[in-house]
């Protein structure tokens, strides 16, 4: 077995749903304005899967995209990671399906279920089987149906988030690659964000399915607090080993949760906000998928070139939280 394997992407592909849902369309569903959303959140309008779209859809289409990007088929592939808090169903896997649906061999295949986290965790994960030498290339997605998890009459919640997928496929590189990973989590504050019911603890129940239990349920006055430190931490924990500093990393690509976030943990690294990527304004929050879709962007934009370092930083229920730096 080979080792200390150089790890880079060399593929990467998105998905977004057709339906825009505005927020324009918001003030006609709930107690909201298309100002108290933009100025509070940054986000002007979200993507939507249709009702027979689901996760593992998604998923499946931003892989076969990853993977002609990279120039690999199905069959190439040796590790599938699916990070996201909306599966199809508890099980099986939505990794599972997807390795079906894109016809890829019998290779192992599982999710990852830190929300907003999951991208960075997912390719934490496939860099250590390919550093190793276990596998050769691996496929790791994050995709999310949040528009089934998300009550559409609770307007503190529903104007947040959105539905997406993108993928990324890490093979062996001669230079650069990931540099830096770090992870964190802290359930003591697990209860900040979460959906209550459904599990062992809740199961689905007519009383269960009254009380609203099936959506997610956020405190997002305390996360607030927690994520422009925890994410400004994960920044320097992930850059401190490499030697570097913000003059060093090219772009910052954070969780695209809340703008007033981002622009506060800029300021904390002492980062000016060319150097922060932003999309929220289009796509709003999509948990795991949020960082992958923003990535897949900034390198299609041109705003990544080749030899740059750039970071992802993320922080999600659990909490969770996670950064990795990569020279392209």
């Amino acid at each position: 077995m080979c080792t200390n394997k150089k790890t880079g992407i060399i593929g990467l592909g998105a998905y977004l749903p057709e339906k825009v849902l505005t927020n324009k369309d918001l003030e006609k569903m709930v107690d909201t304005t298309d100002e108290w959303i933009t100025t509070r959140t940054g986000i002007k309008e979200r993507r939507i899967a249709r009702q027979d779209e689901v996760t593992s859809d998604m998923a499946t289409e931003a892989a076969n995209r990853a993977l002609k990007d990279a120039g690999l088929t199905a069959a190439d592939i040796d590790l599938i990671i699916v990070a996201t808090i909306t599966p199809d169903m508890f099980f099986p896997a939505t990794a599972c399906l997807v390795q079906e649906k894109i016809g890829a061999r019998t290779v192992p295949a599982f999710d990852v279920s830190v929300a907003c986290s999951g991208f960075i965790y997912g390719l934490a994960i496939a860099n250590q089987f390919i550093s190793s030498g276990t596998y050769k290339h691996a496929l790791v997605i994050a995709a999310e149906k949040l528009s089934a998890i998300t009550d559409w009459t609770d307007r503190n919640t529903c104007v947040l988030f959105g539905d997406g997928a993108a993928a990324a496929v890490l093979g062996p590189v001669e230079k650069g690659g990931i540099l830096s990973v770090y992870l964190g989590a802290n359930g003591k504050e697990g209860d900040l964000i979460k959906l209550p019911a459904g599990g062992s603890r809740i199961p689905a129940t007519r009383k269960s399915i009254e009380s609203n239990l099936h959506f997610i349920k956020m405190n997002g006055a305390e996360l607030f607090k927690h994520a422009v430190k925890i994410m400004a931490d994960a920044a320097l924990e992930a850059t401190r080993p490499l030697g570097l500093q913000a003059d060093d990393i090219s772009l910052v690509i954070p969780h695209q949760a809340n703008v007033r976030i981002l622009n506060a943990v800029a300021k904390r690294m002492g980062l000016t906000k060319d150097k922060i990527y932003l999309n929220i304004e289009k796509y709003g929050n999509m948990s795991a998928a949020s960082s992958a879709v923003a990535l897949v962007e900034a390198v299609k934009e041109g705003r990544i070139k080749k030899g740059q370092k750039i970071l992802l930083d993320a922080f999600g229920g659990g909490l969770t939280w996670g950064a990795i730096v990569i020279e392209w």
